[in-house]
């Protein structure tokens, strides 16, 4: 699951990327509106962490612009003004939910995994395929019923797949959803992630789940 986290305060940003990744998200950051409102465009994030003093382009005006465009990932707007009228605002202007500095980190994440439980509009909460069920707020893989255990990693790559059913998705696909843009890698790396979860999502079942597209990527297959 991929975030972006909009916020000028360098050390402040850099604590919550270092905390999020921990948690398994890839995490982009930006340190001005204008940037932000860049990436948010560019990027297919599960969900924004967007302060609202912010240089160039404050985060009222960035969320109001996203909105505009039609870009629906939810949005957790942070500031260190407080009272009603600020969060007023932040949610009239588009954002879903709203947290005053400072914050517990531990309230911050799980704002995150309610909005992403949420989702933009018309995205399941609870992604499933056939007995293989995957819970992104809760960090929960089953298959047939058992519980899965899955790295960070691996989880955010059968996410990645799962949200695109029906669909080839390509390895530099995956890289910009489960990896940063500061990943300079090789984009083999996918195939290693892919190999582990049929270890671990097929191998035990006797399913063929992710099939292999040469040349192209990957897609999940009903299994036969």
């Amino acid at each position: 699951m991929r975030v972006l986290v909009v916020e000028d305060e360098r050390r402040l940003a850099e604590t919550l990327q270092w905390g999020l990744e921990a948690d398994g998200y890839a995490v982009d950051l930006a340190h001005d509106g204008l940037e932000g409102l860049e990436l948010a465009q560019m990027n297919p994030y599960s969900v924004i962490v967007l302060d609202i003093m912010l240089p160039k382009l404050n985060g009222y005006r960035v969320c109001a612009a996203l909105r505009e465009r039609g870009v629906t990932t939810p949005i957790l707007m942070l500031t260190a003004k407080n009272g009603e009228y600020d969060e007023a605002e932040a949610l009239d202007t588009g954002a879903d939910d709203f947290l005053s500095k400072p914050f517990s980190y531990v309230v911050l994440t799980a704002r995150l995994r309610a909005l992403v439980r949420r989702g933009a509009t018309g995205a399941p909460a609870v992604l499933a395929f056939g007995d293989l069920v995957l819970d992104p707020a809760r960090r929960t893989c089953r298959r047939a019923d058992q519980q899965v255990s899955l790295t960070s990693k691996e989880f955010a790559v059968l996410e990645c797949l799962l949200r695109q059913e029906g669909q080839v998705v390509g390895k530099l696909e995956i890289l910009e959803q489960v990896w940063d843009m500061a990943y300079e890698g090789d984009p083999n790396i996918v195939e290693v992630y892919v190999s582990a979860l049929r270890r671990k999502l097929d191998t035990p079942f006797g399913r063929r789940t992710i099939g292999t597209v040469r040349g192209v990527g990957y897609r999940l297959v009903a299994d036969e």
